[in-house]
């Protein structure tokens, strides 16, 4: 299988990140080389926030689903400290206080559900689930780590206990890294019907392999990656017209961008931009 690093993501989707920097450490860490073909990477959270202060997270979720650890300030719905949450359709809000910590697995789009043979719908816009394609024992390993031990430790765990758990690459699940690849890599696709003749695949069994393995249509990834892409313009200091920007990713007007970007955003693109 050919590499496919960082093939299959990009860094935006965080909203106000110079912000959430103030208050959170985050890292990003590669995988084993043998996990490549389903993992996208590793991340890790800490934050420890002076008494009676708070801060609202917002991200716009990719296309993929996650295995974390969480300890500490934990998040509405985490009971045990090794959850799965599913690909989220919907802005992500998590409020975090005192102090925390988390270190998680980010699956590559449809990943999750070839590394595990599930069907990924079923975890659409779940945001906190048991990790029940894993054996007991790997939860607890997974359970054990903590803040004491630092992201390289943790590291090594998750690709100890992951490994013996990688299947065979299916070629359909190739097909749909290769699609994701193309989506991410030309920015002139706007419309499902263009990766369609570029990647050759009709209409039908496009939409079956998202549902299988992504767990969203290819109509919401696209737009899901064009928005991420105006949202990284707009966090690197864009300053220019807003109908420009709109025109670059892919909407015929301003106004469907600012439709759209505000529903997803919670607030129009001027006053992000601001």
């Amino acid at each position: 299988m050919p590499d496919r690093k960082n093939a299959t993501t990009t860094q935006s989707g965080v909203l106000r990140p110079d912000q959430l920097a103030q208050h959170v450490d985050l890292a990003r860490l590669p995988c084993a080389a043998s996990l490549e073909p389903w993992v996208e990477n590793y991340w890790q959270l800490q934050w420890n926030l002076p008494p009676g202060i708070s801060y609202r997270s917002s991200t716009l979720p990719h296309p993929a689903c996650t295995l974390s650890v969480e300890h500490g300030w934990t998040r509405e719905g985490v009971a045990d400290p090794v959850v799965v949450t599913g690909v989220l359709t919907r802005r992500f809000d998590v409020v975090l206080a005192e102090s925390g910590w988390v270190f998680g697995v980010k699956f590559r789009p449809g990943g999750y559900a070839a590394f595990t043979g599930t069907v990924a719908r079923g975890l659409r816009d779940v945001q906190v689930a048991p990790p029940t394609s894993f054996r007991a024992d790997t939860v607890d390993a997974l359970a054990e780590l903590g803040p004491p031990l630092d992201a390289d430790h943790c590291r090594t765990v998750f690709d100890a206990v992951l490994t013996p758990y990688a299947p065979a690459v299916e070629p359909e699940y190739e097909i749909v890294l290769d699609i994701i690849g193309t989506m991410l890599g030309d920015r002139t696709l706007i419309r499902v019907a263009q990766v369609e003749e570029r990647c050759g695949i009709g209409t039908r069994r496009l939409q079956r392999l998202f549902e299988r393995y992504v767990g969203a249509t290819p109509k919401w990834v696209l737009g899901r990656y064009r928005i991420h892409d105006a949202l990284s313009e707009l966090d690197n200091g864009y300053s220019g017209p807003l109908a420009d920007l709109a025109a670059r990713y892919g909407w015929f007007d301003q106004a469907h961008f600012t439709r759209e970007f505000t529903e997803l955003v919670g607030m129009p693109p001027s006053s992000y931009q601001l």
